[in-house]
C-alpha cells in the first residue's frame, strides 16, 4: 500500500558487521573509514575505500536517522550534488561526505511529498493548501521560486520537472468542493505562469502517476494501465497506449523509446508514435520489476530473483543472473558507480543493498543493517558514495 501511494518519477534514479541506529539514535562518523583488506582505491574527495572481500560488505561511512514515512513512494530519497535529501517533516539536507546536516526544513511541504528536482530546483508542493508550487535549492534548502495554479483547482502536486516547466496534477474543484476531474499543467518556471493545462479524461485518477520529463516529451504511467506522451511545450497529448497491468513505480526512456515493465514483458515503444519497438519475456509464472537505463545499458530483476542487463535499444539480453534465485530478496531500484551494480531490495528482513559486477550480474556482497525491519530499501549514489535508506535510517556507504 505505503509503494502505491503519491508515486512519480523525479531524480532519484541508488553488509555484514554493522548495528542500525534506532530513531533515538544518530551516529555520524567521518567519511574515508574501510573494511580492512582487498584492494584500495582513491575516491574524489581525497579518501580511500578499500574493496572488501568478495561476499563482505563495507561498513557504513556515517548513520544518521531519518524523517521518512513511506509515503513518498519512488522518490523518498535523493542526491543533488553533494547533498543527500529524504523526504519527511522535517525536510532534511545532508552532506554526503561527512552525514552532518546542511539544512532542515519543518512544515515546507505536504505529508508523503515526491522529491521532484529539475533544472536544479527542488519543487514541492505547499505544506499550506493554498494552491501554492514551491521551490528550494536543494544546497541550502531556501526557496527561490513559488507560483500556483489558481483557486479553481485543488492541491496541485508536482509530478516532474525540466528546465522549462514544473509538471503537476491538481483536482478541478466543482462547487460542493468535490473533485470528479483533474487537469494536467505545465508551470513555465521563469515566469511562474501557466503556459498549458489539459483536462484528462473522465475516471482518471489524481494519484498513482508516474511521469518523466525528457527530450520535450512527458511521459507518464497510471493506475488504470496506460501509457502516455504529451509535447511539453503545447501539452498536446500525443499518444497513449494500454497495458496488461498497472505499472505504478518505474519505467526508463532511452534515445526516443519508452521502456515499461508489463507482468511477463519489458515492452519498448517509440516515443514519436507509441508504435511498439520490441518486447523480452521472462520466464513462466515470473514478472519484470522496474527497469533502469545506467551508462546505456537496462538493467532489470524479475519476481523469481533474476537479475537481468539488456540493450536498451534492441531489446537483446546482454546476461542473464540466477545468483538471488534461493534468496527471498529483489532488487527493485539501482544505482550504479563505475562497474559496480547497486541494488536496493524490497520488503523483507533479510534484504538490503546487493552489489553487482555489471559485466556480469554475479553478486558481489549485501549490505544489511540487521534491524529485522522488513521496509524497503533505497539507494541512490552521489559520486564515489551511496545513500541508502531503510525505514527511518540514512546511510552513507563507499562505492566499492
Amino acid at each position: 500500500m505505503l509503494r502505491l501511494t503519491g508515486t512519480g518519477l523525479g531524480l532519484a534514479v541508488f553488509g555484514a558487521g554493522v548495528v542500525g541506529c534506532g530513531p533515538e539514535e544518530e551516529t555520524d562518523v567521518p567519511g574515508g573509514s574501510a573494511t580492512p583488506g582487498g584492494d584500495e582505491s582513491g575516491d574524489k574527495s581525497g579518501d580511500t575505500f578499500t574493496t572488501p572481500p568478495p561476499g563482505t560488505a563495507p561498513e557504513p561511512l556515517w548513520k544518521a536517522n531519518a524523517a521518512n514515512t513511506g509515503l513518498a513512494g519512488n522518490d523518498a530519497l535523493a542526491a543533488v550534488g553533494d547533498v543527500v535529501l529524504v523526504s519527511g517533516d522535517p525536510l532534511v539536507g545532508r552532506d554526503i561526505v561527512s552525514g552532518k546536516e546542511k539544512w532542515s526544513r519543518k512544515g515546507v511541504t505536504t505529508p508523503g511529498a515526491a522529491l521532484v528536482v529539475g533544472g536544479g530546483t527542488l519543487y514541492l508542493a505547499s505544506a499550506e493548501y493554498d494552491g501554492d508550487v514551491v521551490g528550494l535549492d536543494p544546497a541550502t534548502g531556501k526557496e527561490t521560486w513559488r507560483s500556483r495554479l489558481g483557486k479553481k483547482y485543488e492541491q496541485p502536486r508536482p509530478i516532474a520537472a525540466d528546465d522549462r516547466h514544473v509538471y503537476v496534477l491538481a483536482g478541478i474543484l466543482e462547487k460542493d468542493f468535490t473533485t470528479p476531474n483533474n487537469v494536467i499543467a505545465a508551470i513555465d518556471t521563469a515566469s511562474g505562469k501557466i503556459a498549458w493545462r489539459e483536462q484528462r479524461d473522465a475516471g482518471t485518477e489524481e494519484f498513482g502517476i508516474t511521469a518523466a520529463a525528457v527530450g520535450g516529451r512527458l511521459v507518464y504511467t497510471d493506475y488504470r494501465e496506460n501509457v502516455t506522451v504529451r509535447d511539453t511545450a503545447t501539452g498536446r497529448q500525443l499518444w497513449t497506449r494500454k497495458i496488461s497491468r498497472s505499472n505504478n513505480r518505474r519505467f526508463a526512456v532511452h534515445e526516443g523509446l519508452v521502456i515499461v515493465a508489463d507482468g511477463r514483458r519489458l515492452r519498448a515503444f517509440a516515443l514519436a508514435d507509441g508504435k511498439e519497438r520490441w518486447s523480452l519475456r521472462t520466464e513462466e509464472f515470473s514478472s519484470f520489476n522496474d527497469p533502469h537505463v545506467l551508462d546505456g545499458v537496462l538493467y532489470a530483476a524479475d519476481s523469481a530473483r533474476g537479475m537481468w542487463a539488456v540493450d536498451p535499444g534492441t531489446g537483446k539480453q546482454i546476461w542473464h543472473n540466477e545468483d538471488l534465485r534461493e534468496s527471498a530478496t529483489q532488487a527493485w531500484q539501482f544505482a550504479k558507480v563505475e562497474g559496480t551494480l547497486y541494488g536496493a531490495t524490497e520488503f523483507d528482513e533479510d534484504g538490503g543493498v546487493h552489489a553487482f559486477d555489471a559485466s556480469t550480474g554475479k553478486l558481489r556482497w549485501t549490505y544489511n543493517d540487521h534491524t529485522g525491519d522488513i521496509q524497503q530499501w533505497y539507494v541512490v549514489a552521489a559520486g564515489d558514495r551511496l545513500a541508502a535508506m531503510h525505514g527511518k535510517r540514512l546511510y552513507a556507504l563507499p562505492a566499492v
